[in-house]
């Protein structure tokens, strides 16, 4: 699994000289652990967390300290299924402008939001690939881990990409 992050110059690890906007974490096994987030990501405007194992709102409270959090992606997680799901979220996350897509209003982001994305999806410019679908699952269905886990592993920069290597 690569986990890739937009990020831009100058080269370091705080935030404050090399802060990571973007974050996709898209289909791991990521069922808690996301105050890490604040602590080591606080700059975030956009964060993929779909189709992991987040299973109820109280998992992602911790995204509160995100201020300038405009974007997340939860669909295919649990918690999507919820009932009053999407009404829960903007409410615990007030700063949130979009949700799976979406506005409050269930209004698309628009094409000036996504800046070059070249299909209408929502989520990071250039995340059209789909090249890791067809590639085998690792790991036990039951397997589930925090953000932390991930954060701990092997990172390399390579150009305005930051890549974790799991």
């Amino acid at each position: 699994v690569v986990v890739v992050c937009v990020l831009f110059p100058p080269l370091s690890t705080h935030d404050d000289a090399f802060p990571v906007f973007q974050l996709e974490v898209s289909d791991n096994t990521i069922s808690g652990g996301l105050d890490a987030l604040a602590e080591k990501c606080p700059s975030l405007t956009y964060l993929n967390l779909s189709g992991n194992k987040i299973k109820d709102l109280s998992t992602i409270e911790p995204l509160q300290n995100l201020k300038n959090l405009k974007s997340l992606d939860l669909y295919s997680c649990e918690v999507s299924a919820l009932d009053d799901y999407r009404e829960g979220v903007f409410e615990l996350l007030p700063q949130l402008t979009y949700l799976d897509g979406f506005d409050e209003e269930d209004n698309e982001v628009p094409d000036s939001e996504a800046e070059n994305d070249e299909d209408d999806e929502a989520g990071p410019p250039g995340d059209d690939d789909d090249e890791d679908d067809d590639e085998d699952e690792e790991g036990s269905e039951g397997d589930e881990v925090g953000l932390s886990y991930l954060m701990k592993e092997g990172i390399q920069v390579r150009g305005h990409d930051l890549q974790l290597h799991l």
